[in-house]
């Protein structure tokens, strides 16, 4: 496979799992060094592990809470510490807790949510692309989701961080060019390790609410990622949008 990668140094957060992992395994087989940034540090030493093994790259497994303000910033001086730069920052991490009803959506939820999907990635993209900015320039890539256009009653607060997530695609674009690409890969429903936990039926529901009739296998979300992040690839992208969601209804 192409070195595409080779000499840089790529940030995955969630990337102890489901897309996260995949992504992970993804750089790295294309010569990256990847840190690894996930609540569990015993997974994030897993995968750190198995990419080193498989792939010869540097792996750097760091423990890190989302939706802690505190916990961006240590992992941003940890990694840059550890590898003294930063060329790909993949804003994964996300939480979408199911909850009863709208009424009974307690405060704790909803500002957990709103932590972790939104707030997490704004604190990450602010410290990571101001020093990007600053350097030689970095593409960031946001992992979004379908149901920031397409709400459901399920999943309203996930919604409206992940709709935020687009505002600041834009605004950090426009603050942090021309050096620095800013964009949002926006999925429906895909089979990751985590879509094996889904309720019974939920799949084919999801299924019969897209154009191409199935839910996304990772590597087609895997390939947006990698182009975004790609400045040979995607150079005149910037806080741009990539609708991936098998056409939803």
């Amino acid at each position: 496979m192409e070195q595409e990668f080779a000499g840089r140094t790529v940030v995955v957060t969630g990337g102890s799992r489901g897309m996260g992992r995949e992504l992970v395994h993804a750089f790295a087989a294309r010569g990256a060094a990847v840190v690894v940034a996930s609540r569990k540090l015993d997974a994030c030493e897993a995968v750190a592990a198995e990419v080193t093994e498989q792939y010869g790259v540097r792996a750097l497994p760091v423990a890190f809470n989302a939706s802690s303000w505190a916990d961006c910033d240590e992992l941003v001086e940890t990694v840059y510490g550890e590898l003294g730069r930063v060329d790909v920052l993949v804003n994964n991490a996300g939480l979408s807790p199911h909850y009863p009803s709208l009424a009974e959506v307690s405060e704790a939820l909803f500002d957990k949510v709103i932590a972790v999907n939104l707030r997490g990635p704004f604190r990450l993209t602010a410290a990571i692309g101001t020093r990007m900015a600053a350097d030689e320039g970095g593409s960031i890539v946001n992992i979004g989701s379908i149901e920031a256009i397409r709400p459901g009653e399920h999943a309203l607060p996930y919604a409206a961080a992940k709709a935020g997530l687009h505002v600041l695609t834009e605004g950090f674009a426009r603050a942090f060019g021309p050096k620095v690409r800013v964009n949002t890969v926006q999925p429906g429903a895909f089979l990751t390790d985590i879509s094996d936990n889904w309720m019974p039926g939920l799949r084919e529901q999801m299924e019969a609410n897209v154009a191409l009739g199935r839910c996304a296998e990772p590597a087609e979300i895997v390939g947006s990622v990698l182009f975004f992040a790609s400045s040979s690839s995607s150079s005149y992208a910037t806080g741009a949008l990539l609708r991936l969601d098998g056409g939803w209804r």
